[in-house]
C-alpha cells in the first residue's frame, strides 16, 4: 500500500497521542535536537527541536526544552526543511523503474512526486496506468499519479498503442491513487472545444481533483481561454514574459529544471515581482538517467536556481509550502504541529547538501544513501512492446520521380518552421543535401503498418550514422535520426531485438545500445548502470551529430515527434502541424 496508506495522519488514537507528547505526558517516537528551523510560513531560520509521534510531527519547541523520546537523533546545527515536492514528472523519462527511481531521489530530499504516467499511458494504455500504481505500492516515496489526458498528444496527428476518451478518464478518476488529470496538451481541442477535449476535461472537474496543463506558447485570448475551459498549471514556459503572462493568468506554474537555459531568465522575470508568487511550484519534467544519478532531481534544480539569483528560502518555498497547496495536501511542505513528518536537514541553505532524509517520522536515507529497505522486484508485464518485424535498408529510401524532388521540411529543432527543400534523385530514391537529414517514424505498437515514414529536418548539424530511440514524445513510435539507409535499418534493427531502447549506429556498426525492455521506455537494471549505459549512447551520439545549445541538443530528439506543440512535427501519420491539424506528405509535388 502507499505510504500514507501505511502512516494516517487522522487515526484518533495517534492523535490523542501526540496530543499528550506535545505537553509533555509521554514521551516522543522520535526528537531531532540540535537543528535549525527553515520555516516556509514566515522565512525565518530558527533553532527548535521537533518531537515526533508515528508520522506525525506533535511539537516545535525550543532547543534542549525536551528530551523524553524512543529515538533521539542530534542534527548537530543542521537546517532542516519539508520535504520536497515534485509538483509535475514522469518517471519514465529516467529510465529507471519507480523503486530505482525512488532509491536515487529519496536521498536527494525528493519525498512527493506528482507522477504522469502518460509515456506508459501511450504505450499500454490502462495497464500501462496500472502498472505504475502497482509499481509505486509498498515505496517510501510518495507518488500522486495522474490520469494521462492526451493518448495520444494529438489525435488525427500521430497514432499511439492506445487511444482515451472521458470514459477512459473517468475510469482512471475513480482510483484512490490519483490525484487528477495530467498535463492536457492537445491545446488545440481544448480551444476549439471539440467534443473529445471538452469531454476529458470536464471528467476532470466533475471529479474535484486537479487539472493541469501544457500550454506552450499560448498568449493572449488563447491563454485566456485555455485557463477559461478548467485547466489550472502549465509547465511549458518559453520565455520570462511567458511566465509572468501565465502568472497573472492565474496558472500554477511548475517551473521545471530540464530546460536550464530557461531558468536564469525566470529568475529575473520573478525579482522584478513585488512579491514571489505563492503560485509558483518547481517540477523535474524529463531527467534522464545520468544526469539524476550525478547531479540529482528537484535538489539540483533548486540549486541552480539560486546560482542563478532566487533567494534559496524563496526556492524552497515553492518547492514545499507552495507545492502542497498547488496539490492540495495540507499536511506537506511545512515543520508545524500536526504536519506529516516529511523532512530533510542539510548543512547549508547554499550547498544544500542534504545528510538526513525522514519520511513519516521514519529514517529512510543518510549522506546519500538509503538506509531503509526497499521491495527487490518491479511489478511484471509491459514487456514485448516492439509489434513489428525487421527492417530493410530499403525501408529508408523515400521514393520519388524525375531528377529532382521539393520536399517539406521540418525547420529547426524545438519552435519548428516549416521549410522546403530540393533534392536530386537517383535510382527512384531521393539523396538528402549535406545540411538536411532524415527523421524515419515507425508505428510500432501493432495497430497499423509498420512502415516508416521518412521526414526531412532542417537546422540539425551534419549527421554521420543514425541514431534510433523508443523514447520519443508521446506516441512512443520507432523514431530514427541521421544519414545512410544501412546505419539506420541496422540501428532501427537492434532495438527491435532489445524490446526497444537506443540505440547509435555508424559506419555498419551498432556503436551504443541502452535496452530500455519495460514498455520500450525503462529499464530494470540499477540506477547506476543504466546512467553508465546512457552515458555511452550520449558520447556516442556525439561522434555523429553536431550541437548547438540551447535548441540542437540531444534531448531535441526525444521531443521532435510532438506534434501536439505549434508547427510542423513528423509522426507516424506524416509531417503533421500541430497548429492547423494537418498532415502532408514530404514530396510537396
Amino acid at each position: 500500500m502507499s505510504i500514507d496508506a501505511r502512516f494516517p495522519l487522522n487515526d484518533r488514537a495517534l492523535r490523542d497521542r501526540a496530543v499528550r507528547a506535545a505537553q509533555g505526558f509521554c514521551p516522543f517516537d522520535l526528537l531531532l535536537v540540535n537543528g535549525t528551523i527553515a520555516d516556509m510560513a514566515t522565512g525565518e531560520i530558527r533553532a527548535a527541536d521537533i518531537g515526533c509521534t508515528g508520522p506525525l510531527i506533535a511539537s516545535v519547541h525550543p532547543r534542549g526544552s525536551r528530551d523524553d523520546a524512543g529515538q533521539i537523533i542530534d542534527l548537530e546545527g543542521r537546517i532542516l526543511i519539508p520535504g520536497l515536492i515534485d509538483t509535475h514528472m514522469h518517471v519514465e523519462s529516467s529510465m529507471l523503474t519507480p523503486r530505482r527511481y525512488a532509491g536515487t531521489v529519496l536521498p536527494q530530499g525528493t519525498t512527493t512526486i506528482c507522477w504522469d504516467p502518460h509515456e506508459l499511458a501511450n504505450v499500454a494504455g490502462i495497464p500501462g496506468v496500472r502498472w505504475a500504481v502497482e509499481a509505486m505500492r509498498d515505496l517510501p516515496l510518495r507518488a500522486l499519479l495522474l490520469a494521462p489526458s492526451c493518448v495520444p498528444s494529438a489525435p488525427g496527428l500521430e497514432r499511439a498503442g492506445a487511444a482515451f476518451g472521458p470514459e477512459e478518464l473517468e475510469e482512471i478518476l475513480a482510483w484512490p491513487e490519483v490525484a487528477g488529470i495530467a498535463e492536457v496538451m492537445d491545446m488545440r481541442g481544448v480551444l476549439a472545444r471539440s467534443p473529445l477535449m471538452a469531454g476529458i476535461v470536464q471528467a476532470g472537474l466533475d471529479s474535484g481533483k486537479l487539472v493541469c496543463g501544457h500550454a506552450r506558447s499560448l498568449t493572449g485570448g488563447a491563454l485566456q481561454g485555455f485557463a477559461a475551459a478548467g485547466i489550472t498549471s502549465d509547465h511549458e514556459i518559453t520565455s520570462g514574459a511567458d511566465l509572468l503572462e501565465k502568472l497573472r493568468a492565474g496558472f500554477a506554474i511548475e517551473l521545471r529544471g530540464s530546460h536550464d537555459h530557461m531558468l536564469p531568465e525566470a529568475v529575473a522575470a520573478l525579482a522584478t515581482m513585488p512579491r514571489w508568487p505563492q503560485t509558483l511550484t518547481l517540477c523535474t519534467d524529463d531527467v534522464f538517467p545520468d544526469d539524476l544519478v550525478a547531479r540529482g532531481g528537484m535538489i539540483d534544480l533548486i540549486r541552480r536556481l539560486v546560482r542563478y539569483g532566487m533567494p534559496a528560502l524563496e526556492a524552497l518555498r515553492a518547492a514545499t509550502l507552495n507545492a502542497a497547496q498547488r496539490i492540495g495536501r495540507a499536511d506537506l511542505g511545512l515543520i508545524a504541529a500536526g504536519r506529516r513528518a516529511d523532512l530533510l536537514a542539510v548543512g547549508s541553505l547554499e550547498a544544500l547538501d542534504v545528510a538526513e532524509v525522514f519520511v513519516s517520522g521514519a529514517l529512510i536515507a543518510r549522506d546519500g544513501a538509503m538506509v531503509a529497505a526497499l521491495p527487490e522486484d518491479d511489478p511484471p508485464g509491459l514487456r514485448d512492446t516492439m509489434r513489428l518485424g525487421r527492417l530493410s535498408p530499403a525501408d529508408f529510401r523515400l521514393s520519388a520521380p524525375g531528377p529532382t524532388a521539393r520536399l517539406r521540411t521540418v525547420s529547426q529543432p524545438r519552435f519548428t518552421r516549416w521549410g522546403t527543400i530540393e533534392a536530386a534523385v537517383v535510382d527512384g530514391a531521393v539523396v538528402l543535401p549535406e545540411q538536411a537529414c532524415w527523421m524515419a517514424v515507425v508505428h510500432r505498437h501493432g495497430l497499423a503498418e509498420a512502415r516508416p515514414v521518412m521526414g526531412v529536418l532542417e537546422g540539425w548539424g551534419h549527421w554521420r550514422g543514425a541514431l534510433a530511440t523508443t523514447v520519443a514524445h508521446d506516441s512512443h513510435n520507432l523514431c530514427v535520426f541521421g544519414r545512410g539507409e544501412d546505419d539506420m535499418a541496422l540501428a532501427a534493427n537492434a532495438l527491435i531485438a532489445a524490446g526497444g531502447g537506443m540505440a547509435v549506429a555508424s559506419g555498419g556498426v551498432v556503436r551504443a545500445l541502452l535496452p530500455l525492455p519495460v514498455a520500450g521506455l525503462i529499464s530494470d537494471a540499477p540506477a547506476a548502470e543504466v546512467a553508465a549505459q546512457f552515458s555511452a549512447l550520449r558520447a556516442a551520439t556525439d561522434g555523429i551529430a553536431d550541437w548547438l545549445p540551447p535548441y540542437r541538443v540531444f534531448k531535441a530528439v526525444v521531443g521532435a515527434s510532438l506534434a501536439c506543440n505549434a508547427g510542423p512535427h513528423v509522426t507516424d501519420l506524416g509531417i503533421a502541424d500541430g497548429s492547423t491539424g494537418e498532415v502532408f506528405t514530404t514530396l510537396a509535388g
